[in-house]
């Protein structure tokens, strides 16, 4: 892994709610090289989205440090965050409800722009947004479209180039396929990892998709309720999972082939509840290899082999 760019210490984020604090983050700790891609996997619910906007603090933490260019950004002023912002971006899950529907294509690429005084000069502006649809696919002729005038596809398309309007180095990518047809995310994804290549951009990609995140990461993060329980390089995870919850993500990925179907096996057991959760292991009433022992305490992150970590008692 390079240097990294972006990296958190015991990260947590509780949400008060009737009947305690909802943990949903809680004592995360993730490193993202520069020009890399960390994949971020997990059920609906996981805590991956909250986890995106923490690190672009669109939502404050309850506690932790996030470290960006080796500087702790909680302790930024307002001032300060407003000129970080154009290095931190973000592409949402939802390309139709992300956008302004009011707002015509060039107007909606131009809002940052605007916004932080980047380019005032209306000319040199509009030459910009000509430059950015070029960039990610988008034909001259819709400059003047609105979304709803426009198919999934190219609203996503509007999605990424409006994040890449101020040149960021990183980018929390939520999602941003999985409202799309699979030919169109194919489409999304290569234009992404293009981008990558060209301009050295670092991605958070959150997704439940198992086979996109191996398609685009150099490193995945495993979570369940809050924390997380795997970290590895893609091929590495893929070839040996080692926590239970990883292998049955792995056991659900469709096969798609009439002749070679697999047995699926259900993961059983009540999902715990994410307020105020009892100690142990979070997967343990799910888990088929679960002992006492995982019911005590919450397991820590291991170093299992190179740069493989394991949140499991079953590792210690």
């Amino acid at each position: 892994m390079s240097a990294p760019l972006i990296r958190t210490k015991n990260l947590k984020k509780y949400f008060p709610v009737a009947g305690g604090l909802l943990h949903a983050v809680d004592d995360v700790d993730i490193s993202i090289g520069k020009g890399e891609t960390l994949g971020m996997v997990g059920e609906s619910g996981c805590g991956k989205s909250t986890l995106g906007r923490l690190l672009l603090r669109l939502v404050e933490p309850t506690s932790g440090e996030i470290l960006f260019k080796g500087e702790n950004i909680l302790g930024y002023g307002q001032g300060k965050m407003k000129e970080l912002r154009k290095e931190m971006q973000i592409i949402f899950q939802d390309p139709f409800a992300s956008l302004n529907p009011r707002m015509t294509v060039s107007e909606i690429i131009a809002e940052p722009i605007k916004v932080t005084g980047a380019i005032t000069n209306r000319e040199e502006l509009l030459e910009r947004v000509f430059e950015l649809m070029e960039t990610v696919g988008l034909a001259e002729r819709f400059v003047n479209t609105y979304p709803h005038e426009l198919d999934g596809g190219r609203r996503q398309r509007i999605g990424v180039a409006r994040a890449l309007a101020l040149n960021p180095e990183f980018i929390v990518c939520d999602e941003p396929v999985s409202a799309l047809d699979v030919s169109i995310q194919a489409q999304i994804l290569n234009l992404m990892m293009d981008l990558q290549d060209e301009m050295g951009l670092t991605y958070l990609f959150i997704t439940h998709d198992m086979s996109v995140v191996k398609h685009i990461s150099d490193d995945i993060a495993v979570m369940y309720l809050g924390r997380c329980v795997e970290r590895a390089p893609a091929d590495e995870l893929f070839e040996h999972p080692s926590h239970p919850y990883t292998k049955a993500l792995l056991d659900a990925i469709p096969v798609p082939s009439l002749k070679n179907r697999k047995k699926l096996d259900v993961i059983r057991g009540e999902v715990t509840s994410p307020i105020d959760p009892r100690p142990g292991c979070r997967f343990a009433p799910r888990c088929p290899m679960a002992t006492p022992e995982c019911l005590l305490f919450p397991p820590e992150l291991m170093e299992i082999g190179v740069d493989h970590f394991v949140s499991c008692v079953l590792f210690r």
